[in-house]
């Protein structure tokens, strides 16, 4: 609680000195034969200093992309960043050259994807992967590198990485190759890592032991995590402020021990809703009617309205306004205005 006001009270001080990154008015589209696809369609986002924000929503709310715009590994074409600024330490991410973004790729900026097995090179081994961060965003000799991968395959607490050093992929389990991809982004000692659903697959007891490992880590080295995903269990464990993302959008964003307590946006009150707990007995699971509308067919209005049981005659003509001020609440919905 007490880190939680000290983050307000900085950030209200110097909101531009303080964030590592600011995200501001994000737009990412697909252009297909089928129409434009609005994947991210104005997103606002900050990050403090040494603070875990979450990033939560529904499957297809635009989360991962607006990741990979953040980080402009975007597939082009189709997919193209519209407009918007991705400010990270004061410079736009989006309109330097490729060359400079790939020396922040990695180096300053790091991405731990969804699905290890995917994202690791199943013919090379653990070890080679890992180096060949250094090789290329260090001057090191091939014994420092061997040397520097085994430490931080320890950091990120792997038994015996001497030994996983020359094991492949498929020699692991889901939970030690996620840790390889957590060791992986914390090579170069960046100051911020996205982290997109880094539990999605494994079991709860190793979801816990990752979680604690990304807070242990982040405490340890003073830098600043995006967490995205869609367990609000997950959000309430490590996150300090979380933002709600739906249909490419940001609807709700504050402190996470305030948007636990008093959700504002009601698509935020049925994601909390819709949470087991331990009192519900007998009682059937509350599920959110609709689903999340297609970004390439996006409702007039509130992007909620369908689903949403306290929508009124104007939600379904004029698109909600964000209201409030960054660090405090702020909420996309005519109930607040």
């Amino acid at each position: 609680m007490l880190r939680n006001i000290w983050y307000k009270i900085v950030s209200m001080k110097d909101k531009w000195m303080d964030n590592v990154l600011k995200v501001e008015g994000l737009k990412t589209h697909f252009f297909t034969e089928t129409g434009t696809i609005r994947a991210v369609d104005g997103v606002d986002l900050s990050v403090g200093l040494g603070e875990i924000v979450g990033l939560v929503g529904e499957s297809g709310s635009g989360k991962s992309m607006t990741a990979l715009s953040i980080m402009r590994l975007v597939p082009s074409p189709p997919g193209k960043i519209v407009s918007g600024k991705a400010l990270f330490k004061g410079i736009d991410l989006l309109t330097i050259d490729e060359s400079e973004m790939r020396r922040i790729r990695g180096d300053e900026i790091s991405m731990v994807f969804q699905e290890p097995m995917t994202s690791l090179n199943p013919v090379y081994t653990i070890g080679e992967q890992i180096s060949e961060v250094f090789r290329y965003h260090r001057d090191m000799s091939r014994g420092e590198i061997k040397e520097k991968s085994i430490d931080i395959l320890r950091q990120v607490e792997i038994p015996s990485p001497e030994q996983r050093y020359n094991d492949y992929p498929h020699q692991l389990s889901g939970g030690m190759r996620q840790r390889v991809m957590i060791a992986m982004a914390l090579s170069l000692s960046p100051s911020l890592i996205i982290a997109d659903e880094p539990t999605t697959a494994l079991d709860v007891t190793i979801q816990a032991s990752i979680l604690e490992l990304i807070n242990k880590i982040k405490e340890k080295m003073k830098m600043s995590v995006v967490l995205i995903t869609h367990d609000l269990g997950i959000v309430a464990e490590v996150a300090d402020r979380v933002s709600v993302m739906y249909a490419g959008v940001i609807v709700e964003e504050s402190d996470a021990e305030e948007i636990f307590k008093h959700p504002l946006h009601p698509y935020t009150r049925a994601l909390l809703k819709s949470l087991p707990s331990r009192n519900m007995g007998s009682d059937r699971l509350f599920t959110i009617p609709g689903s999340v509308p297609k970004l390439s067919d996006l409702p007039t209005g509130c992007r909620f309205h369908p689903r949403c049981e306290h929508a009124m005659e104007r939600c379904l003509v004029d698109e909600p306004i964000m209201t409030g001020e960054y660090p405090a609440s702020r909420v996309r919905c005519w109930l607040y205005e």
